[in-house]
């Protein structure tokens, strides 16, 4: 499904963006894996076959313009185009509601969610629009649906930005054929949410089994998607087959919420 394109994946690493990776070289795609941790990217691209696989991989942080820049020369370099664009790198770790967000956190999130964002596309544009594809942000079902179980005000508050960013760059870069989309999950299992449900269940004196029974009765499927569920859904919109499609966002939540 992705054969001759070339997928830079910023915030690769374990979970989410590891599983979009692996996604996107069994489809076929080059990918450049980018994250802070320069000894995880290293081992994932390992992992994935490396060099012979066509996969590199580079260090840079979202919240420095130079790095960007140098991420994307590098991409030039070493595969000579970029056709698809994901951002995964993400600040969530802070919870609270408005009475308990600090500024620092707001500044935080944003920093990282939006003005990183922003910053990776600038600096990915030109190269893509040598050839056309798609960009693909990661979203989160919390811009419109916040969780009861863990509030963060802030961290949904980015994800509605990047909504209204989404929007205005699919206008924008449309005439150079380039297509922007959201993928909006709810809930995913994978490494974050284990350790949610992992912690939740010691504290209250229950298994794990019943943490996670408990948070899959809100799905009409009666399961959590995986993080592995939200990268195919990702490799469908960088790939030519959602060549229609731009200025969409998609919540992959297994009916927990629709609209």
């Amino acid at each position: 499904m992705l054969l001759g394109k070339t997928v830079l994946i910023i915030g690769a690493g374990r979970g989410l963006g590891g599983e979009i990776a692996a996604a996107s070289v069994r489809d076929g795609a080059e990918v450049m894996l980018a994250a802070r941790n320069e000894e995880r990217l290293q081992k994932l691209a390992a992992d994935l076959g490396g060099q012979d696989a066509a996969v590199d991989y580079h260090a840079a942080d979202m919240r420095e313009p130079a790095d960007l820049a140098e991420l994307v020369a590098g991409v030039d370099k070493r595969f000579g185009q970029l056709t698809g664009l994901v951002l995964c790198a993400v600040h969530d770790t802070g919870t609270g509601g408005i009475e308990s967000t600090t500024e620092h956190e707001w500044r935080e999130s944003f920093e990282v969610n939006v003005f990183g964002a922003a910053r990776a596309v600038q600096a990915a544009v030109p190269l893509m629009k040598r050839t056309g594809g798609s960009i693909v942000l990661i979203g989160s079902q919390q811009w419109i649906y916040p969780a009861r179980d863990v509030p963060q005000l802030a961290y949904g508050a980015t994800k509605g930005a990047i909504i209204s960013m989404m929007y205005a760059l699919s206008r924008e870069l449309g005439p150079s054929n380039i297509r922007v989309n959201v993928v909006a999950p709810s809930w995913m299992w994978g490494p974050t949410v284990e350790r949610y449900v992992e912690h939740k269940a010691r504290k209250h004196d229950r298994t794990p089994e019943e943490v996670r029974s408990e948070i899959e009765s809100r799905f009409a499927l009666q399961q959590m998607p995986t993080d592995g569920d939200i990268a195919e859904v990702v490799c469908f919109f960088l790939s030519d087959r959602a060549r229609a499609i731009s200025g969409q966002s998609l919540l992959v939540n297994a009916g927990e919420l629709g609209r």
